[in-house]
């Protein structure tokens, strides 16, 4: 899977800023919103709400990620869908390494 997450979820997903080293993406999943599949490069996230997304990978697998604001995850590159699944919107800042 290679599909863009600003291409396949346009309505989650905006880009705030590229260039030939790093991609700044904007997310922003109402409560029930689901994104398509897609992939991202190594990236970093930093929460700019309380909320639980869940992440579903190809393979079948799922997990619930708790966000907390002001928190930042590390994560390798990955496919995945996603959904928020708890009761608050949930938005953030996403750091794709080129």
């Amino acid at each position: 899977m290679t599909q863009d997450a600003v291409q396949v979820a346009p309505d989650v997903y905006n880009v705030l800023f590229e260039n030939d080293q790093v991609r700044l993406l904007q997310y922003h999943m109402k409560p029930g919103d689901n994104s398509a599949p897609h992939s991202h490069s190594n990236y970093l996230v930093y929460s700019l709400d309380d909320g639980t997304i869940a992440f579903h990978t190809p393979s079948g697998e799922s997990f619930d990620a708790d966000m907390r604001t002001g928190q930042t995850v590390w994560r390798e590159a990955e496919d995945h869908s996603a959904t928020n699944n708890g009761p608050n919107d949930v938005r953030g800042l996403l750091f794709e390494l080129k």
